[in-house]
């Protein structure tokens, strides 16, 4: 599935995530079978089972291994972050988009990682070093946000995956509507690289 797709499927998601009038719930967790229908039994973080659902022509966006040194000035980035103690955003995790993604959910809105965190998706425009890690500025279309990070902060890169990527092991995140047996139909797939655990 190329960058293309992937960038579309991207932008519905966070759109949905915004405004659909469908709840979504959001999984986290790690696969546990895979059938021949495209559905997949996994265990969630809190260890709940679950049931994803998961159409022959969704895109599946992959996480890959990245570094503080490819958290580049001019990069388009996603960071999940909580407030700190200046008045600033402290990171959860990055997670660098490929140029063709660009763009993919830009601004600044809550999210769910943890109580209070927020998610800024935008252009890295300044990093500046300081003794403590780096401070991030993510400029997006309307503002900015003042992010620290530090050399424990999870740090991954987005790439276009395949069908081929979701199996036994892997871990996974996958939001969408739940259907009324339970399980959920995918709307955004996001799965590990090799044992990389996506920390978004």
């Amino acid at each position: 599935m190329g960058l293309r797709l992937l960038s579309a499927a991207f932008a519905l998601a966070f759109a949905s995530a915004a405004f659909a009038q469908t709840p979504s719930v959001t999984l986290r967790g790690t696969i546990e079978t895979v059938s021949a229908d495209g559905a997949l039994t996994m265990k969630t973080r809190a260890g709940e089972a679950a049931t994803v659902r998961v159409k022959p022509d969704l895109p599946i966006a992959l996480v890959v291994p990245a570094t503080l040194a490819d958290v580049k000035q001019g990069s388009f980035i996603g960071v999940a972050a909580v407030p700190a103690g200046d008045g600033g955003l402290k990171a959860l995790e990055v997670h660098i988009f490929p140029e063709a993604l660009r763009g993919t959910g830009e601004g600044y809105r809550p999210f769910d990682l943890a109580p209070g965190s927020s998610m800024t998706n935008g252009n890295l425009s300044a990093r500046v070093e300081g003794v403590e890690g780096s401070t991030l500025t993510v400029n997006y279309h309307g503002g900015q946000q003042t992010i620290h990070i530090d050399a424990k902060t999870p740090i991954v890169g987005i790439a276009s995956g395949s069908r081929a990527d979701l199996k036994p092991g892997a871990a996974l995140i996958a939001r969408g509507a739940r259907a009324e047996d339970g399980a959920v139909e995918a709307a955004r797939i996001i799965v590990g690289k090799d044992g990389v655990v996506p920390p978004m």
